[in-house]
């Protein structure tokens, strides 16, 4: 199954538009058509940028400090503009009215959102048409029956114990041949890695292993170039800006005439469906699929193994889940880490409690997993301050009053936000901003918190059916490099940088410096 990716590398990036030699005796009518086309939309597009900078759409703070990106003179983060507006909010509601938008850290309001007034707010048509191109009808991006069927089907295969322990032999295999002598062979040097970048790698290869069944070597010694990876992380990113644009009309115009970043989308897109659809005719063709244990294989075994479509949204859609997210928690926890120079220490002491200290066993089991309470509260609370997906949005399919009283007109985007409820003192103490993992612990065993205080993995009849599964890759990484090695950042900073995406990403990665650990 390897063979696939070279098959594809061969052909990758050749996105061929045709372009019909300069023809100058075009009917001068269609010409001024397509002038007035162009005229028109470069108009508009001035129109809308008036409209943003003379603040004609509303005239409250929130939208005037959004419209004209004043927040960034006093936040590092989109996300702690919002942590600040919902804080001021005696309801932890606000609403940005020149975005349509009502945005809540309100856990009531949370809960009737995803459980009690669930079929009210679906992903909607507009967040739908944002992802279409990348995830299609796969799981993340669908509503109503063929949500419900994909879920059922997804929640009887994760939920199998054979998943479970393929997924586990992967995750051993992948940390042992790849990550750990990586990391070894950068203690000798003094130049820095991104530790982010790793992630990424690691964690795309991991899931690729897992969901189709092929090795794309993104995280072999010489760290090579991949463009898969590449075409993925590109189209995710330009995905989510559609989000950003003032009007959706800009991106889909941009798409209508295939210019700028919609035309790099469509060729990261392409790359991405080229290597989806290889593996699916690959499989096929082979027979492969009856025997294997990956997702894909098992897929295909169900009642779409003849729609190919849909079975490559499927995909997608598990790819961007469990590569992106794992990737991120991953980062911010080391992060979190080289901030908090007790952390390693407790980790390092609670795994030698468990796992014994002369244990050569790089990946715990999975009952010594389960014994590690400090440490899955170290992942929960570094999930509390840095959630993977920073905020969650519906769009409401009638009219409705949320329970804190804030009115809910049809059409309306409503938005949950776990960045800023886990910067809430009412549910996490005067002392919520701190890095505390013994919040989490009472009487030496783990305390969770409702969902919908704390919504990392959704929640109600959305809640993520990938969660132990990341967990468990998450810890196991953290136990292998802890026990191991001592991470050093290169640029300590309090507060991390995001870019803009479907996921939290680190602006400018995580530079550190490894060093062996001395037992």
């Amino acid at each position: 199954m390897e063979s696939c990716f070279q098959e594809i590398s061969s052909r990758a990036w050749a996105v061929v538009v045709a372009v019909p030699p300069r023809d100058f005796n075009l009917p001068i009518c269609i010409s001024t058509v397509f002038f007035t086309f162009t005229l028109t939309f470069s108009l508009f597009s001035l129109l809308l940028y008036l409209l943003r900078i003379s603040n004609l759409c509303c005239s409250c703070d929130a939208c005037h400090s959004y419209l004209t990106s004043s927040w960034t003179l006093d936040f590092p983060n989109l996300s702690d503009f919002y942590t600040h507006l919902l804080r001021k909010s005696p309801s932890r509601t606000i609403t940005l009215h020149s975005l349509n938008n009502v945005v809540t850290a309100n856990p009531l309001n949370v809960l009737h959102i995803l459980h009690s007034k669930f079929p009210n707010y679906p992903k909607g048509k507009p967040f739908s048409a944002i992802l279409g191109d990348l995830l299609g009808r796969g799981i993340f991006n669908v509503d109503g029956p063929s949500w419900s069927f994909q879920r059922k089907l997804a929640s009887l295969e994760l939920s199998s114990s054979s998943v479970r322990l393929f997924a586990l032999h992967v995750l051993s295999s992948e940390i042992h041949s790849r990550l750990l002598p990586l990391l070894l062979s950068k203690t000798s040097s003094s130049s820095s890695l991104d530790l982010q970048d790793v992630f990424k790698r690691f964690s795309f290869d991991n899931i690729c292993k897992f969901s189709f069944g092929v090795d794309p070597g993104c995280l072999q010694l010489s760290l090579p170039v991949s463009e898969f990876a590449d075409a993925f992380d590109l189209a995710s990113r330009l995905s989510a800006e559609r989000a950003l644009c003032l009007s959706p009309l800009i991106w889909r115009i941009k798409r209508l005439l295939n210019v700028g970043c919609e035309r790099r989308l469509r060729e990261a897109i392409h790359m991405v469906d080229q290597l989806a659809r290889e593996v699916i005719r690959q499989k096929r063709k082979s027979g492969s699929y009856t025997t294997h244990q990956d997702l894909l294989s098992r897929f295909m075994n169900s009642a779409i193994q003849d729609d190919d479509a849909y079975l490559r949204d499927i995909v997608i859609s598990f790819l961007l889940a469990g590569r992106d997210t794992v990737a991120s928690t991953l980062t911010t926890f080391f992060f979190s880490l080289a901030n908090n120079p007790d952390l390693a220490s407790a980790i390092l002491a609670e795994s030698d409690r468990v796992m014994g200290p002369d244990s050569d066993r790089a990946v715990p089991s999975p009952d010594q997993i389960r014994d590690m309470v400090y440490l899955h509260a170290a992942v929960h609370e570094s999930m509390r301050l840095y959630p993977p997906v920073q905020f969650d949005s519906k769009f409401a399919l009638e009219d409705d009053v949320l329970p804190d009283g804030t009115f809910v007109k049809k059409g309306t985007r409503v938005t949950y936000h776990p960045y800023a409820m886990g910067r809430m003192e009412e549910v996490w103490g005067p002392d919520c901003l701190e890095f505390r993992p013994d919040r989490w612990i009472k009487n030496g065993v783990f305390s969770a918190a409702s969902p919908y205080e704390y919504p990392v993995f959704q929640a109600g009849l959305r809640v993520c059916l990938g969660k132990e599964l990341a967990l468990m890759e998450i810890k196991c990484v953290v136990v292998a490099v802890v026990r191991r090695f001592e991470i050093e950042a290169v640029e300590p900073r309090s507060v991390p940088l995001f870019a803009p995406g479907l996921t939290t990403t680190v602006q400018g990665g995580l530079p550190v410096r490894v060093r062996q650990r001395r037992r």
